[in-house]
């Protein structure tokens, strides 16, 4: 490891190319740096400085030499950082799951106000869906869930709170043979049509929800996939009623209504009490508050995205 005067002397003969001009850069004597220059190759036993040009050059050893101890040095320094961070009461990092139903979007102002913290937490947020959520958490590739969706299951240290409920609409494209159907919408009637669906990303046991046992399914990615495939006509199905509100004013979607309506879904924010920091108490009090809550169900509507 070399200290950060010996990384200086090298750092200053490699942007001068020369003793003389190093020498000035650092406030020492050129005698004082020539010396120096030669105990450290005598250290490391190997030539450091190719001194056959007329302009002073780091040999290919001296450049990994300069390279490796810079990147030594600054890892030290981020060590330190990042024990001084946890030994105060941070993480050393907080990976976010949300249910891919809420959108990322609504997050930003969050995160920029975390940031403002300057905790040095590295944030991870990703998404999963359905069981997919919940999943993450009891195999411990989470710290915190947002908007997951069902009951809560049964796991070690789980704790959890309502973010809210998220209401639902049935809606076809205007073009889709559903439009025009009589209402209440039957069983019957509507499991000869295709379904769009979010594929749940559960490593186990996947499941759909709203759809009727052997109606034929188009399996989409995401809500935004899911809504713009309605809208084109492709499926049919229950979307969120406030990301729709748009398209169902212009008529880009019909609502139909169904003989057996949907229940709204409660979302669930869930953690593991074993696995208290800072951080996660910071984020766990964001989403108690009502005015985030609220921006998160209702998301954004799909006037932002549709084109």
């Amino acid at each position: 490891m070399l200290s950060h005067d010996e990384l200086a002397l090298l750092e200053a003969i490699r942007d001068s190319g020369s003793l003389s001009r190093a020498a000035a850069r650092l406030g020492k004597a050129p005698s004082t740096i020539s010396h120096a220059a030669r105990q450290l190759e005598a250290r490391f036993d190997a030539l450091l400085f190719d001194r056959r040009r007329y302009r002073l050059q780091l040999t290919p050893a001296g450049q990994l030499l300069t390279q490796e101890a810079t990147r030594l040095i600054l890892d030290v320094a981020r060590l330190t950082q990042r024990v001084k961070q946890v030994a105060s009461g941070w993480e050393d990092r907080l990976h976010i799951v949300t249910d891919e139903i809420l959108e990322f979007e609504t997050l930003l102002p969050v995160i920029r106000a975390f940031d403002a913290m300057d905790s040095g937490v590295n944030l991870r947020i990703t998404h999963e869906v359905l069981g997919g959520t919940w999943e993450a958490l009891r195999e411990g590739r989470t710290d915190l869930v947002v908007g997951a969706t069902n009951e809560p299951p049964a796991m070690p240290h789980l704790r959890w709170f309502e973010l809210g409920a998220m209401e639902w609409v049935f809606a076809v494209s205007p073009r889709h043979p559903l439009a025009r159907a009589s209402e209440p919408l039957q069983q019957n009637e509507v499991i000869r049509h295709r379904a769009v669906v979010v594929a749940d990303s559960s490593r186990n046991v996947g499941r759909a929800y709203g759809v009727l046992s052997g109606q034929p399914t188009l399996a989409v990615p995401g809500m935004r996939a899911k809504v713009l495939a309605q809208r084109d006509g492709l499926g049919v199905g229950w979307l969120p009623r406030r990301r729709v509100t748009t398209l169902l004013k212009s008529g880009q979607l019909v609502e139909k209504r169904m003989a057996d309506s949907r229940e709204p879904n409660v979302l669930y924010v869930a953690w593991r009490s074993d696995h208290e920091g800072r951080a996660l108490a910071w984020w766990l009090e964001q989403f108690r508050q009502p005015r985030l809550a609220k921006r998160l169900i209702q998301g954004l509507d799909m006037r932002d995205h549709a084109g």
